[in-house]
């Protein structure tokens, strides 16, 4: 059984193994579009019928017209590059909820809410691009699949454990369990941190070939910092990066993510700041 597990885990990594595009992160992927869109859209409809949209007329134009345009970007990229099967699955649909939360966020085939209360950390239409990128850039990479595909992974790592220490005392069985549960929690926030500043770049290139200035995306984080102060949480056991981490590497992507821009999709904003 022990080895059955080991040779199920590899089988799994070896065929389901792919690659971000633009980023060229490998990925372990097993859960097919098919399997999570549906839910998703689902989930999203229920989720609309269950909170207010806002009223506010501009800043739900702002954000319908910024997503439109940012997806038109990711829609251009994908079939211009072999994922026209990829981008027909995706239903671009982009709502502005009346909380005052500071999130905003994207669920698998393009689904997008912002509430209100990100708005004044967005401050213009340039820093909405820049969260709208962000979010979306989680869809296009795969990450709501990659992390259920992890998930189920861990779990099959749980069982070659037990079926490891099964013949071991129970001190030993305790000793080996905790180790896995500690070690294999870290790694799965590691890979939410991974997440995280990959869809940080890919908005940043995303946005830029939409049109807007890049060098605000690093000025969001600097407002988010300002609000929300300096966190004591050692980064390790944090799901994303610290908010100076991010700034100082969007300022540094800035320059890679404008040559992507071009090479891609050949639409660079000319704002003489970028």
């Amino acid at each position: 059984m022990k080895k059955y597990a080991i040779l199920l885990l590899t089988i799994f990594i070896l065929t389901d193994c792919s690659t971000v595009p633009i980023t060229g992160r490998s990925r372990v992927n097993f859960v097919s579009d098919s399997q999570v869109l549906p839910a998703s859209f689902a989930q999203y409809k229920g989720f609309l019928e269950e909170n207010k949209l806002s009223t506010n007329t501009a800043m739900t134009n702002q954000i319908k017209s910024v997503g439109k345009n940012i997806s038109a970007a990711v829609d251009r990229f994908m079939r211009a590059n072999n994922m026209t099967q990829e981008a027909n699955a995706y239903r671009w649909e982009f709502n502005l909820v009346e909380d005052k939360t500071v999130n905003a966020w994207c669920m698998p085939g393009g689904k997008v809410v912002f509430y209100t209360g990100i708005m004044p950390i967005c401050a213009n239409e340039d820093g909405v691009a820049a969260v709208m990128g962000h979010e979306v850039a989680h869809a296009f990479a795969k990450h709501g699949q990659e992390r259920m595909s992890q998930g189920q992974l861990q779990q099959i790592g749980g069982l070659a454990v037990a079926l490891g220490t099964s013949g071991k005392d129970a001190k030993t069985q305790q000793i080996w369990n905790t180790a896995f549960g500690v070690g294999s929690g870290l790694g799965m926030l590691k890979f939410s941190r991974v997440h995280e500043q990959e869809a940080d770049r890919l908005g940043l290139v995303f946005m830029i070939m939409a049109g807007y200035d890049g060098t605000e995306a690093p000025e969001v984080w600097v407002r988010m910092s300002q609000r929300s102060g300096k966190s004591s949480q050692p980064a390790i056991l944090s799901t994303h990066p610290s908010n100076e981490s991010r700034i100082k590497d969007l300022r540094t992507y800035l320059p890679t993510a404008r040559k992507y821009a071009a090479k891609f999709n050949g639409v660079v904003n000319t704002n003489t700041n970028q």
